[in-house]
């Protein structure tokens, strides 16, 4: 998981302990607590409140303190609650992780190589690597285009909240599509709060389109791992998992064109 200061943790565990009781699944919380927390605590602000809120819904675990709380087979999740207004709440085991055992299928790389050489984080490569290859295309089978980097917008019941790329989709019948998607580094998680809120993003801003909720994420040796999900019974859902890998042409071998024409991934 990605390293975070030590104080946001130590201002989160505090926050949460501060409205924690016995038996909750629910612990609400504001922006304004993590400014008391920093002064009771003497600890340094952080510049940007939101990025401490931010770390810890995206990018990294919460402590041990707070996940010992959690009921077995469950953990706490951080959901906005409005401006400015949080919540931890119980939910089952929501971390996504690429399955070991899947096999990557190789893919022409088409990525620009001056594209590979000037991108600035992983989270940018892996959407370059996304588009030029159209990887949206291939792992879902359907006519895909990229409307929209970073889309910002608020949510009623959630507040502000934002998704890496918007994808349209148009199948064979005429049915469009839109694709939110999550880009992760290899280190990175991914929580199943995402994928809520871009489902939230397509039925507030596009209500007529199937929505299709994917995210890509590094893994190791040049390895994408690509992920779909649906709403079931029981919440969010995986659907669908593939794993790439970006090769030089040269590098696809007769054997391996072979062997997808008779396997089924």
């Amino acid at each position: 998981m990605s390293s975070i200061p030590n104080r946001y943790s130590q201002i989160i565990e505090k926050i949460f302990f501060k409205y924690f009781t016995e038996g909750s699944t629910e612990v609400s919380f504001e922006r304004e607590d993590i400014v008391r927390v920093a002064h009771e605590l003497k600890v340094k602000l952080p510049k940007n409140l939101g990025d401490l809120v931010y770390s810890f819904r995206y990018r990294t675990i919460l402590p041990e303190a707070i996940r010992a709380k959690a009921p077995e087979s469950k953990e706490w999740i951080i959901q906005s609650r409005g401006t400015a207004r949080y919540a931890f709440v119980i939910a089952q085991m929501t971390n996504i992780a690429p399955s070991p055992n899947l096999i990557a299928i190789k893919i022409p790389n088409a990525t620009p190589g001056v594209i590979s050489k000037y991108a600035l984080s992983d989270e940018q490569a892996l959407l370059a690597k996304l588009r030029y290859n159209r990887l949206i295309d291939i792992f879902t089978g359907i006519t895909c285009y990229s409307l929209q980097s970073h889309l910002r917008t608020t949510v009623p019941g959630m507040g502000q909240v934002e998704t890496d790329e918007i994808y349209i989709g148009l199948d064979r019948r005429g049915a469009h599509y839109v694709f939110p998607i999550q880009a992760k580094g290899g280190r990175d998680k991914l929580g199943v709060v995402q994928i809520e809120q871009d489902f939230a993003i397509c039925a507030e801003k596009f209500p007529e389109l199937i929505c299709r909720p994917i995210a890509a994420q590094f893994m190791a040796d040049d390895v994408i791992a690509m992920f779909e999900f649906v709403k079931g019974e029981k919440g969010i859902a995986l659907s669908s998992e593939k794993h790439y890998r970006l090769v030089a042409a040269e590098d696809m071998t007769t054997e391996d064109l072979e062997n997808y024409r008779h396997q089924s991934f």
